[in-house]
């Protein structure tokens, strides 16, 4: 007698329409968020600002989009909000125009706090949408996601030279047109996270029922640990070159403002491919050694990069940012592994309060600045990926597959 076999369950489908469009999305949040330190010669030009008070902007608007991000996820976990993401950025439309208009600098403090909290808003439930989109592609998923908030930050040098430069503080008023081309496409994705809220609560449910051997949970607290420390190196090694190494090239080859700007984008832009390459090349050598090689491989080219001239900073500057930005979206897929089910919390720390750690290397970056000197400032931040050794003591690939058996 035949036995019937249960029909396979087929894999759900990867929604590429709204991974494209979150990713597009996240792509005109960063370059908004990102607009800010971009904007720090000019400010610094016309209003006299320190490299403590740059510092200090940097602070509040790192410290509201990325420290109050693990607070949110937390929240949307238990009770998703899909209709958080197209008022959040209404919040950073507002940020915008102050920015464009504030004529002092507790008003520009305030301004980009308001385009902060747009920013924590949208991240956790940004990463959510992309969890939901992924079906079994969630590496590829997250990639596309993160590789547009990169793609976001590798264009602020450009909008710096091309805008900004020319029109000065009042060029940022353009930017309300893309925060509201942002919040039109957010209602059409809100939409469709509505009708997505029955399953993902059922899904949530069996997770929510799974309890983890109690023998793994001390295991599961040192990783995330470790992990939220290595991109907190990271954070301050990308906080030291987008915020001040424009002024150290400007100091040290007597370029313009609008040429300095060519040097992060090249960072920026090549780290935002490497974002995209990251998932591929974990799938085939493993997560944990992508971390670490992003990192560990950077780490000699970075420590070269104060000490050549500027010919060779071109190419130089270019890879490291492929390399070191390579882990952006292994280390959030490497933090879901180790915690299922809890999507908008481990999106907030790894890409919320990690950053918002780095937030405090803007201040800390920027008074060493004033202190000791942009040089030996510079020679501090190109140290920090050396910190990538550490990743020998997070678990394998293979433990982390123990874990979730």
């Amino acid at each position: 007698m035949e036995v019937l076999k249960s029909p396979e369950k087929p894999e759900p489908k990867t929604m590429y329409r709204i991974l494209l469009i979150i990713g597009f999305v996240h792509l005109l949040n960063d370059s908004i968020q990102a607009v800010v330190p971009a904007m720090f010669p000019i400010l610094q030009a016309s209003m006299g600002f320190s490299f403590t008070q740059l510092g200090i902007i940097a602070f509040a608007l790192n410290a509201t989009s990325s420290l109050i991000q693990p607070a949110i996820g937390l929240y949307t976990d238990k009770k998703p909000s899909p209709y958080a993401l197209p008022i959040g950025l209404c919040f950073t439309l507002f940020g915008v125009l102050g920015l464009a208009l504030s004529p002092s600098f507790w008003l520009i403090v305030i301004s980009v706090v308001f385009i902060g909290i747009g920013s924590a808003t949208f991240h956790p439930e940004g990463s959510r949408v992309a969890y939901m989109a992924a079906g079994a592609r969630r590496g590829l998923a997250q990639s596309i996601f993160q590789v547009g908030g990169n793609s976001g930050q590798a264009l602020a040098p450009l909008i710096t030279a091309l805008v900004l430069v020319p029109l000065g503080q009042s060029g940022a008023i353009w930017f309300t047109f893309v925060a509201a081309l942002a919040v039109i496409l957010l209602f059409y994705i809100a939409k469709w996270y509505s009708e997505q809220i029955v399953a993902l609560s059922k899904s949530k449910q069996k997770t929510r029922n799974r309890k983890l051997p109690t023998k793994h949970k001390k295991t599961i607290i040192f990783a995330i640990t470790l992990l939220i420390f290595l991109v907190f190196a990271r954070s301050w090694f990308h906080a030291g070159i987008t915020n001040f190494y424009a002024f150290y090239i400007i100091d040290s080859y007597q370029l313009s403002i609008s040429q300095s700007q060519v040097f992060i984008f090249l960072f920026l832009g090549a780290g935002a491919v490497g974002t995209f390459c990251g998932g591929p090349l974990a799938d085939r050598f493993g997560k944990r050694n992508m971390i670490m090689i992003s990192m560990l491989a950077s780490a000699p080219l970075a420590l070269l990069l104060p000490h050549v001239t500027a010919f060779w900073a071109y190419p130089l500057v270019t890879v490291i940012g492929f390399i070191i930005l390579s882990s952006f979206s292994v280390t959030v897929v490497y933090a879901q592994e180790l915690v299922p089910g809890k999507i908008g919390m481990v999106s907030g720390l790894i890409i919320g309060l990690a950053f918002g750690m780095g937030a405090v290397g803007s201040i800390a970056l920027g008074w060493l600045a004033d202190s000791i000197g942009l040089t030996n400032t510079m020679l501090f931040t190109v140290s920090l990926p050396l910190i990538g050794a550490l990743t020998f003591l997070l678990p394998s690939d293979q433990q982390l597959k123990d874990i979730n058996e």
